[in-house]
């Protein structure tokens, strides 16, 4: 029998776990780059893994170049406990768009997207450019191709649903409109969304004391992002999970009337 969850795929041989997770690589992406076959020995060094036999999770980068800094595809999955797939972060980046190093300190110590800790005037830069938090550079709006790429593999390990964690607000109202719902922190969006209209205990603190807390941010889901990640909650933005049924949307919104 094929197996169903990460770990009993990071069990099969090299071969068997690269040929098996390449399957959620949208073919747009390999066609747009002009990405060679993934088996060859040219393919082979710009699909890299971090997936030991034994473990539960899975790390995929794919390079569009063998030299370049960052990949245009990184996903991180895992298991749930009872052997679903969990998808704990997945980024599209467009190579060609400028970078900002959001994601590193200027004296290059990680900031882990910024939840660890924040490197400012570039996120400063980002925000002024139209990037989200936590992006080093501008996707690549083929989200709905890899949500659909994605689909395919989970079915072929015979799941019909999944989840994902939301690393930012703006990443969990994006997943809303691809079909996902909620298997905790809905009460928490709904009350964001409801705290950021006129006389809201958000809306109260869009006082521009900061680039990230101007009053356009009410209305603003990246905005509203980043005002989140500049600590406007109190807290940090977490546990939130999603979940999307295989072929089905939930018709879930927090943010009625909200523009990007």
């Amino acid at each position: 029998m094929s197996p169903s969850t990460i770990g009993g795929i990071n069990l099969l041989p090299e071969a068997e776990k690269r040929a098996i997770y390449s399957r959620y690589i949208p073919v747009q992406l390999l066609e747009k780059y002009n990405i060679p076959p993934l088996t060859s020995a040219s393919g082979y060094n710009l699909l890299q893994f971090r997936f030991a036999s034994g473990s539960s999770d899975v790390e995929m980068r794919l390079f569009h170049k063998i030299d370049f800094p960052d990949p245009i595809l990184y996903a991180h999955l895992t298991d749930t406990l009872n052997g679903q797939i969990h998808v704990l972060l997945y980024i599209l980046n467009d190579p060609a768009s400028p970078r900002f190093d959001v994601d590193k300190m200027p004296n290059g110590t990680p900031t882990k997207f910024g939840t660890l800790q924040r490197n400012v005037e570039a996120e400063k830069t980002a925000l002024e450019a139209g990037l989200a938090p936590g992006q080093v550079r501008r996707g690549l709006r083929l989200l709905g191709q890899a949500i659909d790429t994605f689909e395919s593999f989970i079915t072929a390990l015979g799941h019909s649903m999944y989840f994902v964690e939301p690393l930012y607000y703006h990443n969990a109202v994006i997943f809303e409109r691809y079909g996902f719902t909620y298997q905790m922190g809905k009460r928490l969006m709904n009350s964001i969304h409801e705290g950021f209209q006129p006389g809201g205990d958000l809306f109260a603190h869009l006082d521009g004391s900061t680039p990230f807390r101007m009053l356009e941010a009410a209305n603003s889901i990246r905005k509203r992002s980043w005002a989140i990640h500049d600590g406007i909650l109190g807290e940090p933005f977490t546990n939130v999970t999603m979940y999307k049924r295989v072929g089905i949307s939930a018709g879930v919104s927090t943010t009625p009337n909200c523009g990007w």
